[in-house]
């Protein structure tokens, strides 16, 4: 489960003499449900050898790093350092790419530029150098902040390669089935393991999807639709309605539309093909309509 979180610590109790400090701690995914455990603890023991207090946390769990956006922990500390609510002096992330994998460089260090103009610091403790403005920390920290939204474009072309491969071999990679059909899950050799139910994801990674015909009522329903349009000559709407005045749900439980009939009649994985690749939208970038030969 996502979620962004901030706690404090009673401001009563602390020696006034010491450095306070937030810490800001981030994973990108619920695979990594450790991570933030770990950053915890490295940027504890950083704190603790330095006499710093850590008063308030804030996490962003489950979130990319590519962009701010959706990571209401980091918002909300960015607005706390603005408007001057911030009750500490130091921010400590566990690396440079905690704060974030930003496809532009700039961006990080803008986001750090707000911290440091409202004397906030920003220290990366799991980092081999002390971010103190000196011209080896500048240029290892503009190094790192490269490499940590590089490490992101590299990963993506790797993991789109490999979904490319899996798509030539006939699996299914992600969405719905559509109606009429069904996902069947599959063994690392190739054999049926179950049906997967709306909702449902496979479990271990050697194991594949497939789409499959569902039941024999559905598939007869589909080819009626398909001689409707084309033999008959009916449109998109009159189809919709034939099948609501029949009694005929989609296959999210809802009546038909002119729309969601249109998707049984255009997508080619009715007669056979896995078309994938159709719209690219990588490193939450602007959604591309890609050609045919993509």
């Amino acid at each position: 489960m996502d979620k962004a979180r901030s706690t404090s610590s009673d401001p009563q109790r602390l020696d006034p003499r010491r450095v306070r400090a937030a810490e800001y701690v981030r994973m990108s995914t619920e695979h990594q449900q450790y991570s933030t455990e770990n950053q915890r603890d490295v940027i504890r023991q950083w704190a603790e050898k330095r006499g710093v207090v850590i008063t308030r946390t804030y996490e962003d769990a489950g979130k990319s790093g590519l962009r701010i956006a959706g990571r209401d922990a980091l918002q909300r500390l960015i607005e706390d350092v603005q408007s001057g609510r911030a009750d500490f002096d130091e921010i400590l992330v566990y690396d440079v790419s905690r704060w974030g994998r930003f496809q532009d460089a700039d961006e990080s260090a803008y986001y750090e530029y707000i911290c440091r103009r409202a004397n906030v610091g920003v220290q990366y403790c799991a980092e081999q150098f002390e971010n103190d403005g000196s011209a080896v920390s500048t240029m290892l920290k503009g190094f790192k902040r490269f490499t940590a939204g590089e490490y992101s474009r590299e990963l993506s072309v790797k993991v789109f390669i490999g979904q490319c491969r899996l798509v030539e071999l006939g699996f299914h990679q992600g969405g719905m089935p559509g109606f009429g059909l069904r996902r069947m899950l599959r063994d690392q050799s190739g054999q049926p393991k179950a049906i997967l139910v709306r909702g449902e994801q496979k479990s271990i990674q050697t194991d594949r999807v497939v789409l499959v015909p569902g039941q024999s009522e559905e598939v007869e329903i589909v080819r009626w639709m398909y001689r409707a349009f084309v033999d008959e000559g009916k449109v998109e709407s009159e189809i919709a309605k034939a099948l609501n005045d029949r009694g005929v749900q989609s296959d999210l439980g809802r009546p038909w539309t002119r729309g969601t009939v249109h998707q049984v009649l255009s997508n080619e994985k009715y007669v056979g093909n896995n078309v994938y690749n159709h719209i690219s939208f990588k490193l939450k970038k602007k959604r591309v309509i890609n050609p045919a030969d993509m």
